[in-house]
């Protein structure tokens, strides 16, 4: 009878041995929580397409910020609904707009979480898109001026990182020019450096009110068939003074994430987006897969295709199950 030299099975023999010989490990510290915050006063709406996630007043943000610093999450990503839109998604850079008042409540109150801030218009725009338009056409160049000045209110607020999601070319460099002549020059930026126009996008559009009232976002976000693009646009930000990459969404580009991460040491972070966490979520509603395990495996997987850092909406659950 054929006896193999080498018997894999050997190290996989209980439970304890195989802690020993695992290559990835899912930590609470990987995780980023991103939040969605609102004017008013104790308001905790619930976005229905993303079971467990609410529109929160910042009274409530608070409530919810000391849950997420007990169970050890060392940072949270902030979104801005505002009560009032324009063309140009002016209360983005108003220093007394929505974001700006949240971080500067957290930071009173939780002064060593990290918080970084969502530097985009398209929550702030009339016509849903993450910049300037005119004639139907997304600007690039006039867009720059505004998302560096969102920027920059988010350090003079106190936010700890800024991290641009529009994908307009060259608002990296914009937004370090800027921050480091306003005395920031110490404030990280976490670039969303491959995003995606992808179609897993659609309850965080309900959750933030950001859906595009004409056209669609193709023109400026990547198109989800490349993988060469992606090593270009990492590239480019990592130049113009990116500290943090991101690539999203996560699930569909586990082969984007290894491909950033083989070519490029920055940090990076992979973005369990919106639509990933629903379907997770719809799933074990009904039965069908084990809630626990299944996340569990999903964001393993990311660390193990590369990414250091993981944005997720299962971080509490995540962070509540690594910790028993």
């Amino acid at each position: 009878m054929y006896f193999p030299v080498a018997r894999p099975r050997r190290l996989r023999s209980s439970a304890n041995m195989r802690r020993l010989v695992r290559e990835n490990h899912l930590r609470v510290d990987d995780l980023i929580y991103p939040f969605f915050v609102t004017g008013g006063s104790n308001v905790q709406k619930p976005v229905e397409s993303m079971p467990g996630v609410y529109n929160l007043s910042i009274d409530r943000l608070l409530t919810k910020v000391a849950a997420i610093q007990a169970l050890g999450i060392p940072g949270i990503l902030l979104f801005g609904i505002p009560d009032s839109k324009d063309a140009f998604g002016s209360g983005a850079y108003d220093a007394g707009g929505i974001v700006q008042q949240a971080v500067r409540a957290v930071k009173d109150k939780f002064p060593d979480l990290l918080v970084i801030t969502d530097v985009c218009l398209c929550e702030y725009t009339d016509h849903g898109h993450c910049g300037i338009v005119h004639e139907s056409q997304v600007l690039n160049d006039p867009t720059l001026e505004l998302l560096a000045r969102t920027a920059v209110s988010h350090a003079q607020s106190g936010a700890d990182i800024v991290a641009p999601s529009d994908m307009m070319d060259g608002r990296v460099q914009a937004i370090r020019k800027a921050l480091d002549a306003e005395g920031f020059a110490n404030i990280p930026i976490m670039s969303y450096s491959v995003k995606y126009a992808s179609a897993f996008y659609g309850p965080f559009r309900e959750a933030a009110g950001s859906a595009p009232q004409f056209g669609d976002r193709k023109t400026y976000q990547m198109d989800p068939p490349n993988l060469r693009e992606a090593l270009r646009e990492a590239e480019q930000d990592i130049a113009e003074g990116a500290d943090i990459i991101i690539v999203k969404p996560a699930m569909a580009y586990m082969d984007v994430i290894a491909a950033v991460r083989g070519n490029f040491d920055s940090p990076l972070a992979a973005y369990n987006v919106s639509g990933e966490y629903s379907m997770l979520k719809a799933a074990a509603r009904l039965g069908w897969i084990d809630e626990r395990r299944t996340t569990l495996e999903l964001l393993t997987g990311m660390k193990r295709a590369g990414a250091d850092i993981i944005i997720t909406y299962h971080a509490p659950d995540v962070a509540r199950w690594l910790n028993e």
